[in-house]
């Protein structure tokens, strides 16, 4: 598999206004940006909890 190219992103952006209308396309970048946020958050938790683990069992 190789990397996406211009051609192919706008392919992609094309079918998805297609599909959802340029009315949904904000709510669906602002629930996946949400999403993005809540992942990284646990993933912040989740590393400083082993962390302390880690510490703890020195």
């Amino acid at each position: 598999m190789g990397r996406l190219g211009v051609t192919e992103i706008l392919v992609i952006l094309a079918i998805v206004l297609l599909l959802f209308g340029g009315k949904k396309i904000p709510e669906l970048m602002k629930g996946l940006g949400s999403g993005i946020k809540e992942f990284k958050n646990a993933a912040k938790d989740g590393q400083a909890a082993d962390k302390k683990e880690e510490e703890e069992t020195k």
